[in-house]
């Protein structure tokens, strides 16, 4: 069976986290990006429980042959990221002065694409330099 792959877009708001599965029924909502996605989650879960009480016919992946791609807008991915490694830490991976960083978490600024390339860019080579430590 072919693992399939969700897109699933993040927003960020004032409010918290929103999510959505990109040509699916499936959203979540939280405080948190972790809570957001436990809660589309668990929408999919209940939409998999329904549908078999009901003997209705549902897509087959569903029952775990998915996977996610998480396709982040720049506030929920500056403001996610920062909370995590912080913006001094995000500046050093990504060049981006960390005071422009915190305007982009919280929306009073929007960036350039090259800018939003960068930082992608940034975090991708942090990520192959985490992925190949050996401890």
């Amino acid at each position: 069976m072919t693992m399939k792959t969700i897109l699933v877009k993040i927003e960020r708001n004032k409010d918290g986290f929103g999510v959505y599965a990109e040509n699916e029924v499936f959203t979540g909502m939280g405080d948190t990006l972790k809570q957001a996605i436990e809660n589309m989650l668990e929408g999919m879960r209940l939409y998999v429980e329904t549908m078999k009480e009901a003997k209705l016919p549902y897509p087959s992946y569903l029952e775990g042959g998915y996977k996610f791609v998480y396709d982040y807008d720049m506030q929920s991915m500056a403001s996610y990221y920062a909370g995590i490694i912080g913006f001094s830490g995000l500046e050093k991976i990504t060049g981006i002065h960390q005071k422009q960083l915190g305007a982009y978490a919280k929306g009073d600024s929007n960036p350039r694409k090259e800018q939003v390339e960068r930082f992608i860019a940034g975090l991708h080579t942090f990520g192959a330099e985490l992925n190949a430590i050996s401890l």
